[in-house]
């Protein structure tokens, strides 16, 4: 059951985890040395994110194909986005690179997103990742490492462009929180349910 469980795909998953707290780090510390690794910080972190969001992409594209798709995987891995996601713009904030309230919206819609699958679970409804959410991540992703490049001198061009995507991810949120909204009653009526009581 370990070997089921601890596979490549779940491993995937849990470096993506342990990238979150080194792409903080690399944000928003400063030490005396201007580079890591012959690397400025801005550009490390978008590599660093670069390569989680491939993580990402590996993780549920194994998963499927070797047939090791778990129970752990499918808690780990949304689990994992968030945290990822959450940190990353949470540190842009504090840097003032991304305006508060647009975060407040997108991190919001994921606390909102998670509470209805819970609600749903309870109920013995899956509701999967739909299309939209996942051009969330995608802008979400670009929008940062635009942001997060664009914090250097010459560079100021991506900055705007990051910032222009982030509504863009506010908006896509927003528009998918509602389409999982509209699974969640459709597959789960509370109506009926509360009416027989």
């Amino acid at each position: 059951m370990e070997n089921r469980t601890l596979n490549i795909p779940n491993i995937l998953t849990l470096f993506r985890i342990f990238l979150v707290p080194f792409i903080v780090v690399v944000l928003l510390t400063k030490f005396q040395f201007e580079k890591w690794f012959y690397l400025n910080r801005e550009t490390l972190a978008v590599i660093l994110i670069i390569i989680a969001s491939i993580t990402d992409l590996l993780d549920g594209y194994l998963a499927r194909k070797r047939g090791e798709v778990t129970t752990l995987g499918q808690l780990l891995d949304p689990i994992a986005d968030k945290l990822l996601v959450s940190s990353v713009l949470i540190s842009l904030v504090d840097m003032r690179l991304a305006p508060a309230y647009l975060v407040v919206i997108i991190i919001a819609r994921e606390f909102a997103v998670t509470g209805i699958r819970m609600v749903a679970a309870i109920h013995q409804v899956s509701i999967p990742a739909g299309k939209l959410g996942k051009l969330k991540m995608t802008t979400e992703v670009i929008s940062m490492c635009f942001i997060i490049f664009g914090n250097q001198k010459d560079w100021e061009l991506m900055l705007d462009i990051g910032k222009i995507i982030l509504y863009l991810v506010a908006l896509v949120a927003v528009i998918s929180m509602i389409e999982y909204l509209w699974i969640f009653i459709k597959k789960v009526d509370l109506l009926k349910e509360n009416s027989a009581r």
